[in-house]
């Protein structure tokens, strides 16, 4: 994701107050229609199967992974502090299903499923996220957020990274009028090394005005970079048979005039 952090029933108002993520107070929600969501994530999952690329290697792969993190922010916005971030991901042919979850093991709780395809640098994926917090409930569908995320890796060569976000079903994802924000996010990274450090710079920012990554009301045509990041990772021996990747990261939200220090080890 990241992913996010969130959480009673309700927005009041639909805007945060500045400084808060939008995640730390419940949307205004309406009844879903719940066969239209489903509809519309199964032909889209179809229409993802019905591509022809390249054969991908057909072999069932499992891997079980976890990070923990000094401070959770998603997209340049303060989620949560002190977080354990563990995922599964299990993949087959091209496509991967990933569950993973976060929390403070208190009050935040976010649990997103994606289910990806990949082919050579381009990455095709749909998101189920779930960031109601403890003791809400997780099959209400009016608490679940569905995006579809188009990215492209142009290779070891120029390994530069682009990937456009949009919601396209979810009550949260409504203005004051009720209508349809498609809220949407856009992002460009690139991976380099310094020694045995791993740097990846990154940019991200919301491309309209109306969207629930905003902490405070803005106009339509306003474009927010709301992400300007440097991820350092290194590996660090703890003894002969053990090492594991630290990495900290400095995250500016230009347009929530913030700034915070990430420090994370993954396991």
């Amino acid at each position: 994701m990241i992913q996010t952090g969130i959480w009673d029933a309700y927005w009041r108002p639909l805007y945060p107050p500045s400084g808060q993520p939008f995640h730390s107070v419940k949307p205004l929600l309406k009844p879903l229609k719940i066969m239209k969501t489903k509809t519309l994530f199964l032909v889209l999952v179809l229409s993802v199967s019905s591509l022809t690329f390249p054969k991908a290697q057909e072999s069932l792969s499992v891997s079980v992974n976890a990070d923990v993190v000094s401070t959770y922010i998603w997209r340049g916005l303060y989620q949560a502090g002190l977080s354990i971030q563990p995922a599964l991901n299990v993949g087959y042919s091209g496509f991967q299903l990933t569950a993973w979850g976060s929390t403070d093991l208190k009050q935040f709780k976010e649990f997103d499923l994606t289910l990806a395809f990949q082919t050579g640098g381009l990455t095709l994926s749909i998101t189920d996220y779930w960031w109601a917090g403890q003791g809400q409930r997780y099959f209400d569908q009016d608490l679940h957020f569905f995006e579809g995320t188009v990215a492209y890796h142009f290779g070891d060569n120029f390994p530069l990274s682009l990937a456009w976000s949009t919601m396209f079903s979810g009550e949260g994802d409504r203005d004051e009028q009720g209508e349809k924000m498609y809220s949407s996010y856009v992002e460009a990274a690139f991976d380099c090394t310094l020694g045995d450090v791993s740097l990846r710079p990154a940019l991200g920012l919301v491309p309209w005005g109306k969207s629930l990554y905003h902490v405070q009301p803005s106009r339509p045509g306003d474009v927010q970079m709301t992400q300007v990041s440097l991820k350092a990772t290194k590996s660090v021996q703890w003894s002969e048979a053990l090492s594991t990747p630290v990495f900290a990261q400095v995250v500016i939200s230009p347009y929530d005039d913030n700034v915070h220090f990430v420090l994370g080890i993954s396991f």
